[in-house]
């Protein structure tokens, strides 16, 4: 029996996530007040799921990727998924997101520069002190003006700089999946093990806490308590106190090539799922997903050669992918021309070109 099952892999969409029981005591977080419900999906989960989400539908998740899915559900804790490139990874967000009804998926890339405050806000100080410098009247000792020498501030000055500050901040990925709502949002976290060292040691706060400061608003909370910003999706939210706090913690999916090892503390806070290389069954459904019902079949060929490696070869399903729609378009031509094509967009990922 699997009715304890959440997610149920089946790309129908259902409110199951209504269901979903309280938080273990460990993992309970008390934000507020809630904001409105995210925009639905946009065409980013389209080109993962391919026509009308169809891949949702026609893919069909093992047994034990169902229990993980849905245990870091429970849990309330990151999904960690690892795997070689094109195993579907960050499908796997979009998927869970479109089952659910979450919305649209946020995205937070990872490079090796990237920093824990890219992922929760930007502070644009360079334009503000810009704009403050064009709209601040001139000193006039003459007519009376008494001048603030630089690094003095009027008693008023609090006030006058929580004026606006909220047009100057925009939370990112990770910040907006940190603001409370009923549902839990869905993040992608892509390619963590692209990351410097630090990274994955600076995300145990948050990810643990649920919450974090923004420094200029806490600095000026006494006076200000409530500054609208702007979030990832580009809508005006309030931020209260200084600090953004979940009330139901993000669905995060952390996705790794397996570049590099996490750290033990991170490791200890997520439920790790590994994905294996897509089979038969999974490449034609994605096939079927994107050209249409019939579209494995007519391509059985193509998929076969997909499938033919030596041990440690890599390949993506994104190469098969674009190695049928090249062949679809050169149907006049000869097959050894089709099938060289193919053959040319499907070499291993892990072999130097000839």
């Amino acid at each position: 029996m699997n009715e304890w099952l959440i997610y149920r892999g089946t790309g129908q969409p259902h409110d199951g996530v209504d269901r979903l029981p309280d938080p273990p005591a460990w993992r309970r977080f008390d934000g507020g007040p809630l904001i409105r419900p995210p925009a639905a999906a946009d065409t980013v989960s389209t080109r993962r799921l391919g026509q009308s989400r169809a891949f949702a539908e026609h893919y069909r998740p093992t047994p034990a990727e169902l229990e993980l899915v849905n245990a870091a559900l429970y849990l309330r804790r990151p999904l960690l998924v690892t795997g070689e490139p094109g195993s579907g990874k960050s499908t796997l967000a979009h998927a869970v997101a479109h089952e659910l009804g979450l919305g649209r998926v946020l995205h937070w890339p990872i490079v090796s520069r990237t920093q824990l405050t890219d992922g929760l806000y930007k502070y644009d100080a360079l334009g503000r002190l810009q704009d403050l410098q064009i709209t601040r009247p001139r000193e006039r000792p003459e007519a009376g003006t008494v001048s603030v020498l630089p690094g003095q501030l009027p008693p008023e000055a609090p006030d006058l700089l929580a004026q606006g500050i909220g047009r100057y901040l925009q939370l990112g990925p990770l910040g907006t999946a940190l603001l409370p709502t009923a549902r839990p949002r869905v993040l992608l976290v892509d390619e963590l093990d692209k990351s410097d060292i630090d990274l994955p040691n600076d995300l145990l706060g948050v990810l643990e806490e649920g919450e974090f400061g923004i420094p200029e608003l806490e600095r000026i909370a006494e006076h200000r308590p409530a500054v609208r910003v702007r979030d990832h999706d580009g809508r005006s939210v309030e931020v209260h106190e200084g600090r953004v706090r979940c009330r139901a913690f993000p669905f995060i999916v952390l996705t790794s090539n397996g570049e590099r090892d996490f750290p033990v503390p991170l490791l200890r806070r997520c439920v790790h799922l590994h994905l294996e290389p897509p089979d038969e069954d999974r490449l034609a459904a994605m096939v079927r997903a994107h050209f249409g019902e019939d579209a494995a079949e007519q391509h059985a060929d193509v998929i076969a050669r997909f499938l033919e490696r030596r041990p440690g070869e890599q390949r993506a399903a994104d190469q098969l992918l674009n190695a049928i729609y090249l062949t679809r378009h050169a149907q006049n031509e000869e097959p050894g021309t089709r099938a060289h094509l193919a053959d040319q967009l499907m070499r291993p990922l892990n072999r130097p070109a000839r």
